[in-house]
């Protein structure tokens, strides 16, 4: 049986965890001009940020009042410090080195998760990182989207698949997990398209997959382009979302973790109606299918 996240977590860490989401106050080469400007384009980042997350706190703030939160639930649990916002390895090493240590120095945090893109992973700060790695936990997510660079042109993404498949392959090769972040449901890709993307992902050394949704959220520019161009897009109903999910697990190297299937945004910030459900019941359609 395919191991859970939260089990590989546990055997990894002999405990049980729990992500709390970190805004260190970074910006992404998309935005500031080094690759481009303006930012993918279905980005916006508040859509997963939860309300503590603001850079006016530091990060040992934000961890404090995240432990807070489930502390009050689960008083033995222990944390991951995840950075999430934007890019988590674009900045001088010296300030990431600070970030991720303050991090570090919280009570009850026991390793970190660091979201970034693929082309932000100097040979540096993979240094640092295997020697962090030597004496606690971390995993590198890198954000793919997508295997094909006609996709990742047309979102402005400001990178190739290939330099997702020498990223991941550098820091699988130093002995760091790595997983790797894809959007279902992008303009001008196929559900055969998507499935393929199983393959390419089970080719790589990728750890952990998380998979979900497009989203489409209000004044972004893919937002727009659905206006215009609709067919462009498959848009997945839950129950055949679903279906997708089943048959892409089926087609995934079976020692792959799945993190996450699904991405729910605050209802203020979606263009078009959600689906109104929580994850535990899409993942009970999920098994469904799987049965």
């Amino acid at each position: 049986m395919r191991q859970s996240f939260g089990e590989w977590l546990q055997a990894e860490l002999n405990v049980k965890t729990q992500k709390i989401s970190v805004n260190a106050g970074f910006t992404c080469p998309n935005r500031d001009g080094r690759v481009g400007t303006g930012g993918c384009t279905f980005c916006n980042n508040q859509t997963f940020n939860p309300e503590y997350c603001q850079t006016s706190k530091s990060v040992a703030q934000q961890l404090e009042e995240g432990k807070r939160f489930f502390a009050r639930k689960y008083p033995s649990m222990r944390y991951l410090a995840y950075f999430q916002a934007y890019t988590n390895t674009y900045a001088p090493l010296c300030e990431l080195r600070d970030k991720y240590e303050e991090a570090l120095g919280v009570d009850g945090v026991v390793g970190l998760v660091v979201g970034t893109r693929p082309d932000c992973m100097p040979p540096a700060l993979l240094d640092y990182l295997e020697q962090l790695h030597r004496h606690t936990f971390i995993l590198i997510e890198y954000g793919v989207e997508s295997i094909y660079n006609r996709t990742l042109n047309r979102i402005n993404r400001g990178h190739s698949w290939e330099a997702s498949v020498d990223a991941i392959c550098r820091t699988a090769a130093r002995g760091i997990p790595v997983g790797a972040h894809l959007i279902m449901g992008l303009p001008g890709e196929s559900i055969d398209d998507m499935l393929a993307e199983a393959g390419a992902m089970s080719d790589l050394p990728v750890k952990v997959l998380k998979l979900h949704q497009l989203q489409l959220i209000r004044h972004t520019p893919m937002a727009d382009e659905y206006k215009r161009c609709p067919a462009d897009f498959v848009r997945f109903t839950a129950a055949e979302y679903a279906r997708f999910v089943a048959q892409f697990i089926k087609r995934t190297r079976t020692d792959i973790i799945f993190d996450r299937f699904v991405n729910q945004s605050p209802p203020q910030l979606l263009a078009e109606p959600g689906w109104g459900l929580k994850n535990y019941e899409f993942m009970e359609m999920v098994k469904k299918e799987l049965t």
